[in-house]
């Protein structure tokens, strides 16, 4: 059964039912303006910044560009280390997001993921809550071949959604219809997908109700083409954002990027997540699987109800990110490890002896608890929503909750 609130508070702002997508007209876009803005030649524009030019690894897109012969350029979303993003319209059919990776086999796991997901039979709601790609293609570079996957347009990030937020915070409400999206999604990602993924606010993204936002961006393209220059041959754009979405116009949430995403039916002990976010069994080097997804899910709410984060991980001595410092902030909290997980740590004796005493060089800080560090809800909401958080910030990974269990929870169905 899908788990959708009822809040009619919230229910005006994630909308179950999605717009449907009007068919953009059979003609080209055309962009006629040469009017940009010529960035200086000594001023490294987006991802130019990451790319030798001798290397040239990013495939060479430009506005108005027709894709494979059906999919028209709009203009440029985005870039990363591996690819840039590109609004683009599907010739008589909707507008789409092209994400075309750099040459070479660096994405290929984001690709094979991708590719999985796409042949997955299912029928579990979460699926919908799932950014899978609508097509793969590939095109042939200067110098090499560039995959390239479609989705659907999405606005921002449930990150970037809280940095506009005055409050710097969700409400309660919201967070509980976000939560029921994306504790759905993982569930569909364990037992269908057999996927663990790689989740923070930035990889969950806001789908798009009022198209004319998609329009808008168009319009403001051709009015005001983005500043660009050329290097070379090629040319580097500036990237152009979507309207600050608000109320109505912004759609259901979707977990996204799975260039992370690894089998979870494979035992793993490789670094991953980010690392504020990292699970006790990372940091130790211990065996890990779905239930870091888990310990995720409960750093990034507190990172979105509370506005900051729970564990920090900043070494005093070494002013920066430790995991010796990230353990010591867990052990403040949680008190000492289970024995059999530092048993099964290939680094616990770098940071605790064969008692689970601590032996770091570093003091642990001093003992607190969640009680008493949050900070928004009062009595018994706030005992049930701690009851909530404690189902997943567990030392032991079989002692967390699966999402489908957590789906269930009294604070989150406002029982409590």
């Amino acid at each position: 059964m899908r788990h959708v609130p009822s809040s009619r508070s919230i229910a005006s702002f994630w909308h179950a039912t999605k717009s449907s997508v009007r068919k953009p007209d059979s003609q080209l876009v055309h962009f006629t303006n040469s009017n940009f803005k010529i960035s200086p030649l000594n001023q490294p524009i987006e991802e130019e910044a990451h790319d030798n030019l001798t290397k040239r690894r990013y495939y060479p897109v430009g506005t108005g560009d027709l894709i494979r012969g059906k999919y028209q350029v709009l203009g440029k979303l985005g870039y990363g280390l591996g690819s840039t993003v590109w609004l683009a319209n599907e010739l008589r059919q909707r507008p789409v997001v092209l994400k075309v990776f750099t040459n070479g086999l660096q994405n290929r796991a984001e690709i094979d993921v991708h590719n999985h997901l796409m042949k997955v039979q299912s029928k579990h709601p979460g699926r919908d809550h799932i950014r899978i790609a609508l097509d793969a293609c590939s095109m042939q570079g200067p110098n090499g071949e560039h995959h390239c996957l479609v989705y659907e347009p999405m606005l921002e990030s449930a990150q970037d959604l809280l940095r506009r937020n005055p409050s710097g915070r969700f409400t309660e409400d919201l967070l509980k219809v976000f939560l029921h999206y994306l504790l759905s999604a993982l569930d569909y990602l364990y037992r269908d997908a057999r996927l663990v993924s790689d989740i923070s606010g930035f990889n969950i993204l806001l789908g798009i109700n009022d198209k004319s936002i998609i329009q808008r961006f168009v319009e403001a393209e051709q009015e005001h083409p983005s500043a660009r220059k050329d290097v070379q041959g090629y040319t580097f754009y500036a990237s152009r954002a979507f309207d600050s979405p608000s109320g109505k116009s912004i759609g259901e949430p979707l977990l996204s990027d799975f260039g992370s995403a690894v089998s979870g039916d494979v035992e793993h002990d490789e670094d991953v997540q980010p690392n504020v976010y990292r699970a006790p069994e990372v940091c130790l080097k211990a065996p890990w699987s779905y239930s870091i997804d888990i310990w995720n899910v409960g750093c990034m709410i507190w990172d979105l109800f509370e506005g900051k984060h729970l564990f920090y991980g900043r070494d005093r001595k070494e002013r920066k990110y430790m995991t010796r410092a990230h353990l010591a902030d867990m052990v403040a909290l949680l008190g000492p490890p289970p024995v059999e997980l530092l048993k099964a740590g290939k680094r616990s004796t770098e940071f605790f002896d064969k008692d689970n005493g601590w032996i770091a060089d570093i003091p642990v800080p001093a003992r607190t608890s969640l009680d008493e560090l949050e900070e928004n809800l009062e009595e018994h909401n706030k005992e049930a929503f701690l009851r909530f958080m404690q189902k997943m910030l567990q030392w032991r990974p079989e002692d967390r909750q699966t999402a489908s269990q957590l789906l269930g929870d009294d604070w989150l169905n406002g029982r409590s």
